[in-house]
């Protein structure tokens, strides 16, 4: 039996179907259960252990090289500049000759107090034969004891008058000597200040050139004056702490030496204390009014607890570290920091040694998001 439908029959039963269809998928995305929520990603890092070791406890400061002496040499008497026996910037010899004045006029007062002396030694070698015949002439009572007591004067006036002229034969020997100008000390020479052939004075202020002595060498620095006592701590039985002289940029160790003072004052302007270093300079490293970072070593901090500097972060609250637990997630922990030096920092509370931190990639991270060691863990944050 054949049923034919209407037109719009066959209409509300297509609606009906569709509608079935569409029921079905929804009923569908009912009843199943949604998709599993993705795994949070680990964050990539670079990681590095905290170590235990002992590390250098040192007081920084700036400081500028000093000569260690330094003398004008100047003229002794007054002449002219006859040579000048030295070379502008030439290091010298205790003694070396560095310049000759006219001795001329010197060495003629020397032969005239000389021919004085002579002369003063005749007489008196001739009133000594006087008293003898007087001392026998009184034993005859053939003269008076006046006139033996006169001549005894006559003697003991002339001996004196020797003893005057050897006086002022040494006075010109000296004055003769100084005609010959030699180094005071060891050390380098500046600029010639007076040329040959110029008059000189003793009392001229500017001299005729400055030495000064590079080797051994000094450098003068300030720390705060709350340092003074940690320093005395650190010298008890005389030990002598060491000084370490650095390029200015901070990377090149220039020269090893020992601290030679400690300023007996602290400036109460400054709230600072001066103090000296004494350093062995053959290879003219340091240089009279360089400038210099400084760095005194006390001693050392044993087996402390290290991380490389950048592993140390800052906020409002103070310091902090990343650290990564046992199950890989990042923890913000606080640490308290004893020093920072030479890219490395020593941990006074807060770490462990052992414990894994972040030193880099601190900036992806967030407490409790996993951790792993990026790529570039074995090459970064290594202390200089």
């Amino acid at each position: 039996m054949n049923l034919k439908l209407s037109p719009p029959a066959l209409r509300r039963g297509a609606l009906i179907l569709a509608a079935l269809v569409v029921g079905g998928f929804l009923l569908r995305g009912f009843f199943e259960s949604p998709p599993a929520a993705k795994a949070t990603p680990a964050v990539p890092a670079t990681l590095v252990q905290v170590k235990q070791e002992d590390v250098p406890n040192f007081l920084i400061g700036v400081g500028s090289v000093q000569a260690l002496a330094s003398v004008t040499v100047k003229a002794r008497i007054d002449g002219q500049l006859e040579r000048v026996d030295y070379a502008e910037g030439q290091d010298v010899k205790t003694g070396q000759v560095l310049a000759q004045l006219d001795a001329r006029p010197v060495r003629a007062q020397l032969e005239q107090v000389q021919a004085q002396k002579a002369r003063d030694q005749a007489q008196l070698a001739n009133a000594r034969l006087d008293l003898d015949r007087y001392n026998q002439l009184i034993k005859e009572e053939a003269t008076s004891q006046q006139t033996l007591d006169t001549q005894k004067a006559l003697v003991a006036q002339l001996q004196a008058a020797v003893q005057t002229d050897e006086a002022q034969i040494h006075f010109a020997e000296v004055q003769l000597g100084y005609a010959t100008i030699t180094a005071p000390l060891s050390g380098r020479t500046g600029a010639r200040l007076v040329d040959p052939g110029n008059i000189v004075h003793a009392s001229d202020a500017n001299g005729l050139v400055v030495i000064n002595q590079i080797d051994p060498i000094s450098v003068v620095f300030t720390l705060p004056g709350d340092a003074v006592q940690a320093i005395n701590r650190a010298q008890k039985d005389g030990r002598r702490l060491s000084v370490l002289a650095y390029a200015r940029d901070g990377e090149e160790l220039l020269a090893r030496g020992t601290l030679v003072l400690v300023n007996n004052q602290i400036d109460v302007a400054s709230g600072t204390v001066q103090l000296k270093g004494r350093f062995a300079n053959p290879q003219h490293v340091l240089w009279p009014g360089q400038y210099v970072n400084v760095r005194l070593q006390l001693g050392d901090h044993t087996q402390a607890l290290t991380v490389p500097a950048p592993v140390v972060q800052r906020s409002q609250a103070g310091t902090y570290a990343y650290v990564i637990s046992g199950d890989g997630k990042a923890e913000m922990r606080p640490i308290e920091v004893l020093q920072i030096q030479d890219g490395k920092a020593v941990i006074a509370k807060g770490l462990k040694a052992g414990e894994t931190v972040v030193v880099d990639g601190q900036y992806k991270i967030k407490p409790g998001l996993p951790v792993v060691a990026g790529p570039t863990a074995a090459a970064a944050g290594t202390p200089r």
